[in-house]
């Protein structure tokens, strides 16, 4: 049994031992990241498969990161906006409609989805 804990590479995001298999996707239980198998040994170096997104100073952001909206955001069908300094925790990395590449819950708001280009990396 401890081989099959050998066996299985580290995360890419956190370095973490602790990672399983769950399908055919490995799984990081203490940064939640999840990527394939098949990319594990080297993620970064498969070219154009892995797109990083930057906030608007040139941050990398990812998974489970917490940011700050650095503009007022109108909201559609909502009569207040989004303020400047919101924090927004826990977002997720998508290709989203247009630039939208942030899938987030905003206090008051709700799930929505954000541009990269409005956000700060805490």
């Amino acid at each position: 049994m401890t081989d099959d804990l050998t066996s299985l590479p580290p995360c890419p995001l956190c370095s973490s031992p602790y990672t399983y298999e769950m399908g055919a996707l490995l799984v990081c239980p203490e940064c939640a990241h999840e990527w394939s198998a098949d990319a594990s040994d080297a993620p970064e170096t498969s070219g154009g498969s892995v797109k990083v997104i930057k906030d608007a100073v040139g941050n990398v952001l990812a998974d489970g990161d917490t940011v700050t909206v650095i503009k007022d955001l109108k909201v559609k069908g909502s009569p207040t906006a989004i303020k400047v300094g919101t924090k927004v925790r826990g977002i997720r990395l998508i290709e989203g409609v247009g630039d939208h590449d942030i899938d987030c819950k905003v206090d008051g708001f709700g799930q929505m989805q954000l541009k990269s280009s409005v956000v700060k990396k805490v």
